[in-house]
Formats: C-alpha cells, structure tokens, sequence
C-alpha cells in the first residue's frame, strides 16, 4: 500500500511564489512513494484545522508557506493525541524558523528532504491556550521584520532591524511588568521582550542568544527595560548591535516556564502573526512535543 501524504500549502505566502514550484513540488513527493492530497489554505486556521481534523488518515504532512503557515500546522498537530512527521518547504518572505532547521532555500530540494530526511524531535511553545514553534513576543520590535525592507536588511544585517526599532523608541508606550522564572522575580517598566527557540529572528541569526537548541526544552529570553536617558539608550543600542550583553537594561536568560503579568493589556505576537492581547501569560515549553523532517547532518 502506498504511504499517504498531505500538503497543505498558503498559495499567497512570499508573494505567491510557489505557484511556480508547485508541480517540482508535488513531482518530489511521488517520486518518492507517496500518493499526495493537496490542500490550498482557504482562510486563516484552515491549515490548522486540516491537521487537526485529517492527519490521521495520513502517514505524513508537509506544509509549504512561511513561519505562520508552519505555526498552525504544529498547532492542529499538538491539538491531537496521535501525532505524525511534519515537513516544512519555507516559502515565505522571512522563514526564521527554516534557518534554525537548516533547511535547504530551494524549494524543490526542500521539498525532496521533507520526504527523504530524518524527523528531529522538536521542542514547541505553550502561549496560555495557543501554541508557538519558535518566537513569543511584545513591544517595540514586534513588527520591525515587516516595516525593514530586504534590501536594508541585506546591506547593513541586523543593524538594519535595531535601527527600525530605535527609531520608534521616543514614542514608544512601556508595559508595567512582573515576569517569573525559575525562582527568579523581575519586575519594572519593559519596552520589548521575546521569547524564542530560533536561531534567529526577524530574518536575523544570532540575535536570540548563544547555544540555542530546539530540542532541550528550554527558551531563550531577551527583555528590554525602559531607558530613562539617552545615555541608557546608548547602552541598549550598543549592546543590541554588538550582540554583547553588557548592560543592566537587558535581561537574558534561559527557562523551561516564564509568568509575565502586566498592569494593563499587552499585544503578543505568536511566530509573526497576532496573538492577542493579555494581562497575565503563562507560557511553557513542551519538549520535543513535534517530529520535523530534516537533515542527517543537522546539529542539535
């Protein structure tokens, strides 16, 4: 009997490029064995909903799009007892997360790998009633990815996206916050905080820390205090674009669990896309709660 295959794709993720791709696509897959559904998303969650409803019935999902379209995909997965592998074929405009699995930028060898690689066991973010794969976050940088363009980005790198940020700093509104870890309590006036298992983000590698692993249940946490003055905002700016922490305006740490619990309404952004507004988030990580394909040679 012939494995089954479900992929689901955003045919409007990264300008709608995969629309050229999609017959080396789906050529890779039944090379490789598979009898192929296909599934074009129809609406935000329908890929979500489709994993949860009809992975089941398959032997393994692959999804193509960006880091949102990857989000709801593990969502409808962790939404179900019985789990099976997920491929990923990047095809979005930023595909942090693709960077932290090594994933290959061609599509068709994307492609060819989700079908031929190895799964690794992958940790996933539990955000209050919702999950994430590789970033949680709130404040000023939340859509700096967005409002940079490429070519700025490819010419000055991650400068690129601190300078987005800075530029907003003046008119930014700080959040009143306690956040628990650990047996750790911080408490104060924060302008950014993230939360992530991701080499990179907002298409910047090494920006969320050192030794990352996305296979070790813990996160890596970045959080950013309110400068009172500008030589504080001269020691934040250092320490972001030298990727040095050496200031007592931001706070890095490693956790398995965190509390934040703010004095008013906080908008979070979930791997990019909205997720809501909340006085007191609880977010945890479930260790390697999901199989991604990947590569052999990948490092853990």
């Amino acid at each position: 009997m012939k494995k089954k295959l479900l992929f689901i794709f955003n045919p409007f993720s990264g300008k709608g490029q995969i629309k050229s791709k999609l017959l080396a696509i789906v050529d890779q897959f039944v090379k490789h064995g598979y009898e192929v559904t296909i599934h074009p998303t129809q609406k935000p969650q329908d890929a979500m909903e489709q994993v949860e409803e009809h992975a089941g019935k398959y032997d393994l999902v692959v999804c193509s799009g960006g880091d949102g379209t990857l989000d709801e995909v593990v969502s409808g997965m962790m939404r179900r007892r019985q789990k099976i592998p997920i491929g990923y074929v990047p095809s979005g405009s930023t595909n942090d997360f693709a960077c932290s699995l090594q994933l290959p930028k061609s599509m068709e060898e994307a492609a060819k790998l989700a079908v031929s690689g190895v799964p690794f066991s992958c940790d996933v973010g539990k955000f209050n009633g919702s999950y994430f794969v590789y970033i949680a976050a709130f404040g000023l940088f939340t859509d700096v990815s967005y409002a940079t363009s490429q070519e700025r980005k490819n010419r000055i790198g991650h400068l690129a996206y601190i300078l987005e940020g800075v530029k907003r700093i003046p008119a930014v509104q700080p959040y009143q916050l306690r956040i628990a870890y650990e047996d750790q309590e911080i408490e104060g006036q924060f302008i950014y905080g993230m939360v992530t298992n991701s080499v990179s983000a907002g298409g910047f590698r090494n920006i969320t820390g050192k030794n990352v692993k996305l296979d070790d249940g813990l996160f890596e946490v970045t959080l950013i205090r309110m400068p009172r003055n500008p030589i504080e905002l001269n020691e934040i700016i250092g320490s972001l674009t030298n990727l040095i922490d050496n200031t007592d305006l931001i706070y890095t740490f490693k956790t398995h669990c965190l509390r934040v619990d703010a004095s008013e309404e906080v908008a979070w952004t979930l791997d990019g896309e909205y997720g809501g507004k909340h006085k007191n988030v609880a977010i945890s990580a479930e260790k390697q709660a999901v199989e991604i394909i990947v590569g052999s040679e990948m490092k853990s």
